[in-house]
């Protein structure tokens, strides 16, 4: 069974909803600008992975949260965006009800 990352897709995404170019972005979080679109360019197609400090700082820099590179589902990407929109009392109080108890 093949599995293929869902990281180059969610970075792709989240780069075009946030009007960047591959070398913008690259040069945002500290790339060097003759190489910043090649790399980005090679982290969308799968070709190469960004280590986790550097998908850290694309996802400070689109607004999205880390772990959204990670989802499988767009459904999910959807809620990881969403919950990291809550405060923490909020993300609290939904926990609670997914669990079905108001008091945990």
């Amino acid at each position: 069974m093949s599995f293929t990352s869902p990281v180059p897709a969610r970075l792709k995404e989240a780069r075009k909803k946030a009007k960047l170019s591959q070398k913008a972005l690259g040069v945002r979080i500290g790339m060097d600008e003759g190489s910043a679109s090649a790399r980005m360019n090679q982290y969308e197609k799968g070709k190469h992975a960004p280590d986790i400090q550097t998908l850290k700082l694309i996802a400070d820099e689109l607004g999205v949260p880390l772990n959204y590179f990670f989802c499988e589902e767009e459904s999910s990407a959807k809620l990881a965006c969403l919950i990291a929109k809550l405060s923490e009392e909020e993300r609290q109080e939904l926990i609670n009800k997914l669990n079905g108890s108001e008091d945990s």
